[in-house]
């Protein structure tokens, strides 16, 4: 027992200190354990095999694919419709819509998909999103407690009082409670995230690294003879045939971009595929291709091949969509030739990018011209920079030729912080269903594997585009503190730490009364629950409160309730419940961040607590 507390006591202090990264104090922690003997291997490493973390870790990449097709950028302006430009609004928003989906839905699963929702509505507002990521899990938390089913110690709590002979506790017997808590939570946290979680600065400004994908096609004038022709005439002569055949370049001297496709009928979840203008790319009904050239021409190659042009006010394929250039799947980037480049002196047909690479140039830019015509034709100089067009695989394939020339920035980089639009309405199907399994108990599908399915379909439909790119939108310090803390739990358990500290406290109050009681049975649950999981400390002290309750003769309900409450308010650190942690990284919170706000929020939800629950269920 001694061993134990040693080893928490440490931990809380370097925690506290912050010198060192918290997941490394956490393997620290749990290394010690090991060391000691008081876990097994088993115990100690079971934490990394607990469904809660396993969760986590397929949120973290469910949240990405949100984030990565513009749906939390979708779904926050329009709740900035309602915020307007007010900082108070847009957090009473934040706290209550995720107050009443953490009603129904887990709070880890709530925060998970309104996080990356709070921090594009952080952005669009000129917010921190330090502001309002705190709020989030402790108002996912607050929610809970509205109805049986929003956090497993109400569950624990209402069997308790059943086994005892009492009458269960109903579906919205929680709800007075529920709605205090946010209340409170909503009040105590406006003035404390102001004082304690002001924006971190930086110290100096970033500078901007490279150009944009929209500065490239601004600089070389790409969308200034960008046009649009549709496929949409059965009767075309280009459909069945690929782009080699049709020879549209010898013939109008017009280039071809690249050609969308549309995926599916229905309207919800059809998407637009882009596709690169290969030679042997075949051309289909319904295609749009995007052309590059002389206004005339593009007139001309329409009206033979039977191919209606859009202009900037017409539809794509019934989408609402600009003449203009994106970037889902398809990439440009700037190659700079080196002077010692073997190059030098080729025409850029015969270095065989389309080739070799599979790429396509679009331009040149020699010192200060812009080259767009007849580039096949054109011999490198010393100097050239060649922008280029393909899959975003592919233009980072052309670092491999360093020795010849340059890739100016980083394209795989740039892939990502393309928002992938077309594939938001698929996004929004894969969370709404994994929410659904989540909340309807007769889906027999746990909500770990819910999650999970989600995740895998995220990257299956290219909501997240990779594997490599899943594994990069999830937070491992995250995942390691937590996994790594949650063994403490049963080293407390298991040296009976935590059942002396509850019946310590019991027996100094076990003739006090009721009120002074209750006090104490709230007190020694928020303790507890900041190094133990909420369910393990209700299952710890449920049966004692019951007991005292029993021993005084007054009724056991707010005693439960207190039990309830208090194991589920748990904020004064990252760990003691999942949603504090999801949050830490995105928010640049530290533990003592945590101490600050968390632990005065803690203190005054139990003094509300203890006089507002005798009132609702009078001893």
């Amino acid at each position: 027992m001694i061993a134990t507390l040693i080893i928490l006591f440490i931990a809380a202090g370097l925690f506290v200190s912050g010198k060192v990264r918290s997941d490394m104090v956490a393997i620290c922690s749990l290394l010690a354990l090991l060391i000691c003997q008081i876990l097994t291997p088993a115990e100690g490493l079971a934490g990394f095999a607990n469904s809660t973390v396993i969760m986590m870790v397929g949120l973290f990449i469910v949240g990405g694919g949100i984030f990565q097709t513009g749906l939390a950028k979708m779904i926050s302006s329009r709740i900035m419709v309602l915020a307007g430009q007010s900082e108070l609004r847009l957090f009473l928003l934040v706290m209550i819509v995720t107050g009443t989906i953490g009603s129904v839905v887990s709070n880890t699963g709530t925060v998970a998909v309104m996080m990356p929702i709070v921090v594009s509505m952080a952005a669009s507002a000129g917010t921190s999103p330090r502001r309002l990521l705190m709020p989030l899990a402790f108002a996912s938390s607050m929610g809970g407690m509205m109805t049986l089913i929003g956090t497993p110690p109400n569950l624990i709590v209402s069997d308790t009082l059943q086994s005892a002979g009492y009458a269960p506790l109903s579906f919205f017997s929680f709800l007075p409670v529920g709605l205090i808590t946010l209340t409170v939570g909503i009040l105590g946290l406006l003035p404390l995230t102001k004082i304690f979680l002001s924006p971190k600065e930086s110290g100096k400004k970033k500078k901007k690294s490279g150009k944009s994908l929209d500065d490239l096609v601004g600089e070389y004038g790409l969308t200034s003879n960008l046009f649009r022709v549709h496929v949409k005439n059965d009767e075309s002569p280009a459909i069945g045939k690929t782009i080699a055949e049709l020879n549209i370049y010898h013939r109008y001297g017009v280039n071809v971009l690249e050609l969308r496709r549309s995926a599916g009928q229905n309207r919800f979840v059809r998407t637009v595929s882009q596709k690169l203008a290969s030679p042997d790319l075949l051309i289909k009904q319904g295609d749009v291709i995007y052309l590059s050239g002389e206004p005339e021409m593009i007139h001309k190659l329409a009206e033979d091949l039977k191919l209606r042009l859009l202009d900037i006010h017409t539809d794509e394929i019934e989408y609402s969509s600009n003449a203009s250039m994106d970037f889902f799947d398809i990439g440009v980037a700037e190659v700079l030739f080196m002077p010692t480049s073997t190059m030098i002196g080729r025409d850029i047909s015969g270095i065989g990018f389309r080739s070799k690479f599979n790429v396509n140039v679009l331009g040149i830019r020699r010192r200060t011209d812009y080259i767009l015509k007849d580039l096949g034709s054109e011999r490198v100089q010393d100097g050239d920079v060649l922008l280029v067009q393909g899959a975003w695989s592919d233009i980072a394939r052309l670092k491999n030729e360093s020795s010849n020339w340059v890739v100016l920035g980083e394209p795989l980089k740039d892939a990502q912080k393309v928002t992938l639009d077309h594939k938001a309405p698929i996004a929004a199907a894969i969370m709404i269903g994994m929410i659904v399994m989540m909340v309807f108990d007769n889906i027999p599908i746990a909500p770990v594997t819910s999650v999970l399915i989600a995740a895998v379909l995220m990257v299956m439909t290219g909501c997240v585009r990779s594997m490599e790119a899943a594994y990069k939108t999830i937070n491992w310090q995250t995942i390691v503190l937590f996994a790594a803390m949650l063994p403490m739990s049963t080293a407390l358990e298991k040296t009976g730490v935590s059942a002396a500290i509850a019946d310590t406290i019991v027996s100094w109050l076990g003739t006090s009364g009721p009120m002074l009681m209750l006090a104490g049975i709230y007190a020694a649950t928020s303790v507890m629950t900041i190094f133990i999981s909420n369910t393990v400390t209700a299952v710890l002290m449920a049966p004692i409160a019951l007991q005292c309750a029993m021993q005084i003769g007054v009724s056991p309900v707010p005693f439960m309730f207190a039990v309830t409450v208090a194991a589920s308010m748990c904020f004064a650190s990252p760990f003691s419940t999942p949603p504090n942690a999801l949050v830490m990284s995105a928010g640049q919170y530290t533990f003592m961040d945590y101490v600050k706000v968390g632990l005065p929020m803690q203190i005054l939800m139990g003094v509300v607590m203890v006089f507002t629950l005798p009132l609702l269920f009078p001893f």
